[in-house]
């Protein structure tokens, strides 16, 4: 069975910075990719940043120069470092890990961005 398991959501001020974790556990074969996505309310959810196992970012439009993915192969987490925070970037951030065996999903955390 597979976890992954997010922290690191909150309240921030427009211009704020936060950092998002996620640990992967269990029997995960072959991480290809981990990354992030977002939902916000009455949206879709939409691609956030991706890092592949072979070092390689992607970013979305949106948050490009202000976001930054980063990985721990040993450990199985990423990480998200949000700066310059603004209101649309309110939404429920969710893990994501592209392996072997399958897609898995975290159960979100909350990240709103509020005067």
């Amino acid at each position: 069975q597979v976890q992954l398991v997010e922290s690191g959501g909150g309240l921030v001020q427009p211009g704020g910075s936060l950092r998002l974790s996620c640990a992967a556990s269990g029997s995960i074969f072959s991480i290809a990719a981990m990354g992030w996505y977002r939902q916000a309310p009455g949206k879709q959810r939409e691609w956030v940043a991706t890092r592949t196992s072979g070092g390689n970012t992607l970013y979305a439009s949106s948050v490009r120069g202000r976001f930054t993915i980063s990985r721990d192969n040993a450990k199985n987490m990423v990480y998200l470092q949000m700066n310059s925070l603004k209101s649309e970037d309110t939404a429920v951030y969710y893990c994501h890990v592209r392996s072997g065996n399958g897609d898995y999903w975290g159960q979100g955390t909350q990240v709103t961005v509020s005067s």
